[in-house]
C-alpha cells in the first residue's frame, strides 16, 4: 500500500478555554484517492485543514505531509479555502498571475502552466473577465485553478461545493477525478453528503472528535433495511412528517415529492396512515450520518406554533406576469410568469446566473423590472411596492445579516425596519430569541457567528413581523444536513400556518419540499411543475427508473441545449 502523502495522528486543537476544536482526531490522506471530510457546523473540519496546510499548529499531536512538517512541505501543498481569496478587479488571467507570483512559479513556466489550467477548468473563453463578473461555478473553477498553480502532491478543499448548482459541482468532480489519476491526494471537506458517497475514504467529525472513518458504504450500511417511504395521503405530506418526527420510533424524516421518507430506530416499528402505503427505500450516505449523530430535530416547530394563522385568500400570494429584466444589452430574466397559492412552497432552480436571483429580487422590490410587473400579498409592485415589502420576510445567508452589530442589534435593526412598536419589538424579539435558541448569543456580533446560529438568527429576524409571505434565496448555502432539517422543521410549520414560500436553493433535496418548481436556465423558464412531475419528465428522457431532482435539473437543461441546438441547425 502506497504511503498517504498526508498525515495527521491524535491532534488537539484548542482556541481559549472552549472545548478543543479537535480533541485526538488522526486521518490520512492517500495519493490518488479522494479523503472525504464531513461532520456538522463547528466539528472541526476546517481547523483540520488548516493544520495539515500548515497554516497554525496543534497543542498535541503529529502532522507530516510527504514525511515533513506542512509548513516545510508548501511547495507540495494546494489549498483552496471556503472562501476563496480571489480578487475580484483582476481578471482571470491575473488572478493566476497573482497566484503563480505567490507560489513562486519561474516567469518561464507560467504560459504553458496557465494554458494548461485554462483548458483543464474550461475557463480559456474567460481569461480577460473580471472574477467578480463570474458565475459563482466559474469561481470555484478558477478558485481550483489557482489552487494549483504549481501541481500539488497533496489538495485540500474545504467546502468547493457551496453555493453552485449541480451542474457545476460535477464538473467540479470531473476535474477532481482527472487530478486522482494523476496521484494527487485529495481531501474534500463538504457539506453535500452525496459529494461524500463519491468519496474513497470518509472521515466524519462531531464536535471536535472522529466518529467514523472508513468506506461511505460502510456508513450506508449501518442502516440497512430501515428506510421507509410512505406515499398516498395527499396534501398531508407536511403535516404527516411532523407527526412522524415527534413520534419515538422516527430519528429522521424528509420530503421527498408527494413522500415521505423515514429512518427507523433500531428494532422499531411504525404503521403508516390508513389508505397509505409504505415501501422500503434505499438507504444513503446521508441516512447513516444522520443517525450517527443522534437522529435529526423532532416535527413540530416551536416558531411555527407561536406564528399567527394567515387568513384564507382565493388570489394568489406570490404572483410574475411576464416579469422581464435588461441590463443594456444582456436580459437576465424573460418574461417570468408564475402563480404561488396561500400556503405552498415554490421554487426557483437553476444553475448560477441563470436568473434564478433577478427574478427574486423584481418579486422582493430590490430590482425594477424592465417590464412586465409581480404582486406579493395582493400588492402590486409597480403601485403599492412598500405594501408588497411590508408583507414579505426576506432572508438570505449572505446578505441579511449585518455582521458587525450584534445578534441583538440585527433583531433590533430589523425590528425597526418592519416598524413594529416598542412593545411589539420586545414580544417579538424575546419570542425569537426563546424559540431559535439565541439567549447565548445576543452579545456576540452577527459575523462571528457558527453558520448553523447565522441562518437562526437570519429566520429570526425575517418573521419578527410574522409576514403572510417568505423569500428565501438559498436560505442554507453551506449549512450541515442536521441544521438544514431544523430549518425545514420551521418552514414546513409555517406553511401549515398559510405562510407563503418562494425559495432558491441549490440542494435538490431542498427541492423536493416545494409544492411546485420552475427551472430557469439562460433568462427563460425551460420546465415547470411538481417535483415528482419533472423527475418524471427527467426519467423519460434519460431512461432512468427512479431519477432524484439531481437527475431531473441535468437532464432537462441538457435537453433544452440539445432542441437549441437543432433549432439553430434548421435555421
Amino acid at each position: 500500500m502506497a504511503e498517504p502523502v498526508a498525515r495527521a495522528e491524535a491532534i488537539l486543537k484548542r482556541f481559549g478555554a472552549d472545548a478543543p476544536a479537535l480533541d485526538g482526531v488522526s486521518l490520512s490522506v492517500a495519493p490518488g484517492e479522494v479523503t472525504g471530510l464531513v461532520g456538522p457546523d463547528g466539528a472541526g473540519k476546517t481547523t483540520l485543514i488548516r493544520i495539515l496546510a500548515g497554516l497554525m499548529s496543534p497543542q498535541a499531536g503529529t502532522v507530516a505531509v510527504l514525511g515533513r512538517p506542512p509548513g516545510d512541505a508548501r511547495d507540495s501543498i494546494g489549498y483552496m479555502p471556503q472562501r476563496f481569496g480571489l480578487y475580484e478587479d483582476l481578471t482571470v488571467l491575473e488572478n493566476l498571475n497573482l497566484y503563480g507570483e505567490l507560489r513562486g512559479l519561474p516567469a518561464s513556466e507560467r504560459a504553458a502552466a496557465f494554458r494548461r489550467l485554462l483548458e483543464f477548468t474550461d475557463l480559456s473563453r474567460f481569461e480577460a473577465r473580471l472574477a467578480g463578473k463570474l458565475s459563482g461555478g466559474m469561481k470555484q473553477k478558477l478558485g481550483l485553478a489557482c489552487a494549483l498553480v504549481r501541481t500539488p502532491k497533496l489538495l485540500l478543499l474545504d467546502e468547493p461545493g457551496v453555493g453552485v448548482d449541480p451542474i457545476s459541482r460535477r464538473e467540479l468532480w470531473a476535474m477532481v477525478g482527472d487530478l486522482k489519476a494523476e496521484g494527487i491526494g485529495v481531501l474534500w471537506s463538504t457539506a453535500y453528503l452525496d459529494e461524500a458517497e463519491k468519496c474513497d475514504t470518509v472521515y466524519l467529525l462531531n464536535q471536535g472528535k472522529l466518529l467514523f472513518e472508513g468506506a461511505p458504504g460502510a456508513l450506508t450500511a449501518r442502516v440497512a433495511d430501515r428506510v421507509v417511504s410512505i406515499s398516498g395521503f395527499g396534501e398531508r405530506r407536511r403535516r404527516f412528517l411532523t407527526e412522524a418526527l415527534d413520534s419515538p420510533a422516527i430519528l429522521d424524516g424528509t420530503i421527498q415529492g408527494r413522500s415521505v421518507r423515514l429512518l427507523l430506530r433500531p428494532d422499531a416499528r411504525f404503521d403508516p396512515p390508513p389508505n397509505a402505503r409504505a415501501e422500503p427505500a434505499a438507504p444513503r450516505f446521508e441516512d447513516g450520518f444522520v443517525e450517527m449523530l443522534g437522529g435529526g430535530p423532532k416535527g413540530t416547530s416551536r416558531l411555527a406554533e407561536r406564528y399567527r394563522t394567515i387568513p384564507e385568500s382565493d388570489a394568489p400570494m406570490i404572483e410574475a406576469r411576464g416579469l422581464t429584466r435588461r441590463f443594456g444589452d444582456f436580459t437576465a430574466a424573460k418574461d417570468m410568469h408564475f402563480q404561488v397559492p396561500r400556503g405552498r412552497i415554490f421554487g426557483l432552480l437553476g444553475p448560477n446566473g441563470a436568473g434564478k436571483s433577478t427574478t427574486f429580487k423584481m418579486l422582493c422590490g430590490l430590482l425594477t423590472p424592465t417590464s412586465g410587473t409581480g404582486a406579493v400579498a395582493g400588492h402590486d409592485l409597480r403601485t403599492a411596492a412598500a405594501g408588497a415589502r411590508a408583507s414579505l420576510g426576506y432572508m438570505a445567508q449572505k446578505f441579511s445579516l449585518y455582521g458587525d452589530l450584534s445578534v441583538r442589534q440585527n433583531l433590533d435593526f430589523f425590528a425597526g425596519a418592519y416598524d413594529l412598536s416598542r412593545a411589539e419589538a420586545a414580544r417579538a424579539i424575546e419570542a425569537a430569541v426563546e424559540v431559535l435558541d439565541l439567549e447565548h448569543q445576543l452579545g456576540r456580533n452577527a459575523g462571528s457567528l457558527p453558520l448553523g446560529f447565522k441562518q437562526r438568527l437570519a429566520l429570526a429576524c425575517a418573521v419578527l413581523h410574522e409576514p403572510p409571505v417568505l423569500f428565501l434565496d438559498e436560505p442554507t448555502s453551506g449549512v450541515d444536513p442536521v441544521m438544514r432539517r431544523e430549518f425545514w422543521t420551521h418552514i414546513n410549520g409555517l406553511v401549515e400556518k398559510g405562510v407563503t414560500v418562494l425559495v432558491t436553493t441549490h440542494f435538490m433535496d431542498e427541492a423536493e419540499y416545494c409544492d411546485e418548481v420552475t427551472l430557469i436556465y439562460r433568462a427563460v423558464q425551460i420546465a415547470t411543475g411538481t417535483p415528482d412531475a419533472l423527475k418524471a419528465k427527467a426519467g423519460a428522457l434519460a431512461g432512468a427508473e427512479d431519477p432524484t431532482m439531481e437527475d431531473a435539473f441535468i437532464a432537462l437543461i441538457e435537453e433544452h441545449d440539445r432542441e437549441a441546438g437543432t433549432q439553430r441547425e434548421a435555421a
